[in-house]
């Protein structure tokens, strides 16, 4: 049998503005949140035992997986790095072999079946899932490097790299002495970097290399997202989707949901208890939705939709590729495109492009500006340092709990904080800081005018 520990206790302050007021690891991906996510996968596979290490915003990661079988909670104290959390729950392991997993990673179960099957069947000390880099900036990310079928080093934000290190991991029970020779700072890293001062899991898993022990690397057979970002918020969910939509090999329609005679259906159709699709309603792509939605009205759903539970979305809006959280309204003629959290509100001819917050409330005639006169995608702020997102780059990222007056204008790659305000009127093109309201300042010309301008 296998033990699982998750670390979820970060602070989350590059996905900023969801890791502010929010763990990052409870941020719903297909409406799930990701550590939610994560412990299913595990469950799935057989793993009896799962502790869950919490710290920044603990009780949102408790009230995520409190329910599941097998779950027990270790808190962190401070955050000084992933062997640090890792070492404060591995005393409480119940099985001889444990995975250790970074608690805002999506990936199906596949990616987890085959790392333990591969494990088993290897006889190593341990094995660590790897990703090819692809289109990615290695200096964005932990590396590792194969050699035959067994990880050869790790390096903290290289130069250059094939492969990233996942945060996915498989170990016997003396991991632990590596955990506690970790030096508490990345040591490999390349000439001139600048590591912070804190416990990265790799170095632990490079001591255990240098000591000639074997550590098998494992590629992943899947897609693989590691929620760093807000544009990997879009990114995961547009995965997923596509995963959940590439399982749905009939219609699955719920014998208390009806469909309308009227509607235009294409593509496989999954919907949930009392949910109604009526008429002159258009799919173009498939479906996925959950219970009691009303999907009425001239709606238009263009690509891979996935709509929660009470939703409206109705009035000749218009969807495309999108996650619609629970209790949303999209209605009059409203268009979306990408990540709506729970009760988000989209009415009157609002045009929306990015990801938006729980209980976010858009104003009439609201737009975000999608394409810039340059053509070229928008540099992001992280933590003082700019980068070009591969996704979602000119998208709006706007936190939890914020509105906009009506004809507000948001710019390509604008972030907005949460409980934050941009009031009527307001051309945005700049990041919003959290609890702050922007308005316009109108200077008003006034002249005399009346049938003597006219000749009267």
């Amino acid at each position: 049998m296998y033990s699982a520990i998750i670390l979820a206790a970060g602070l989350g302050r590059k996905a900023w503005p969801y890791g502010e007021y929010r763990q990052k690891c409870t941020i719903p991906i297909a409406n799930v949140p990701i550590v939610r996510r994560l412990a299913k996968s595990l469950i799935d596979i057989g793993v009896n035992q799962i502790i869950v290490v919490v710290g920044h915003h603990a009780q949102q990661v408790r009230g995520a997986v409190a329910d599941l079988p097998g779950i027990e909670f270790v808190t962190q104290a401070s955050d000084q790095g992933t062997a640090i959390s890792a070492l404060s729950a591995a005393e409480k392991v119940i099985n001889k072999r444990y995975l250790i997993v970074y608690g805002d990673v999506v990936t199906p179960v596949e990616n987890f079946r085959d790392l333990v099957q591969r494990f088993e069947e290897s006889g190593a000390v341990a094995a660590a899932m790897l990703q090819s880099i692809g289109h990615e900036d290695p200096s964005n990310w932990i590396c590792g490097g194969i050699d035959g079928d067994l990880l050869s080093g790790t390096e903290g934000h290289p130069r250059g790299s094939a492969y990233r290190l996942c945060g996915v991991y498989a170990v016997r029970s003396d991991m632990t002495s590596y955990l506690l020779r970790n030096p508490g700072i990345a040591t490999r890293v390349p000439v001139g970097g600048m590591p912070p001062p804190e416990a990265e899991i790799s170095s632990s898993f490079q001591i255990m290399i240098d000591d000639g022990q074997q550590v098998l690397a494992v590629e992943t057979n899947q897609f693989f997202v590691d929620v760093d970002k807000p544009w990997h918020i879009l990114e995961a969910n547009r995965l997923v989707i596509d995963y959940l939509m590439s399982k749905v090999e009939d219609h699955q329609i719920d014998c208390s949901a009806s469909i309308s005679d009227a509607a235009e259906i294409q593509g496989k159709i999954v919907l949930g208890k009392n949910s109604v699709i009526g008429p002159r309603v258009v799919i173009k792509n498939g479906l996925i939705a959950g219970a009691n939605n009303n999907i009425t009205n001239g709606a238009i759903l263009g690509g891979h939709v996935l709509v929660g539970n009470h939703c409206r979305i109705s009035d000749y809006c218009d969807i495309g590729n999108s996650t619609v959280g629970n209790h949303c309204v999209i209605g009059h003629g409203a268009e979306m495109s990408g990540v709506m959290f729970d009760k988000v509100y989209l009415y009157h001819y609002c045009e929306m492009s990015g990801v938006f917050g729980t209980a976010t409330d858009i104003g009439a005639a609201t737009v975000c500006g999608t394409l810039r006169f340059d053509d070229r995608d928008t540099a992001h702020q992280i933590n003082g340092r700019y980068e070009v997102p591969t996704v979602g780059a000119n998208a709006t990222y706007m936190g939890d709990y914020c509105r906009t007056g009506v004809n507000a204008m948001i710019m390509p790659g604008t972030k907005i904080g949460s409980y934050s305000v941009v009031g009527p009127g307001v051309i945005l093109n700049e990041d919003v800081p959290s609890k702050t309201m922007i308005m316009v300042k109108q200077e008003l010309v006034k002249k005399t005018w009346g049938p003597e301008r006219y000749g009267w």
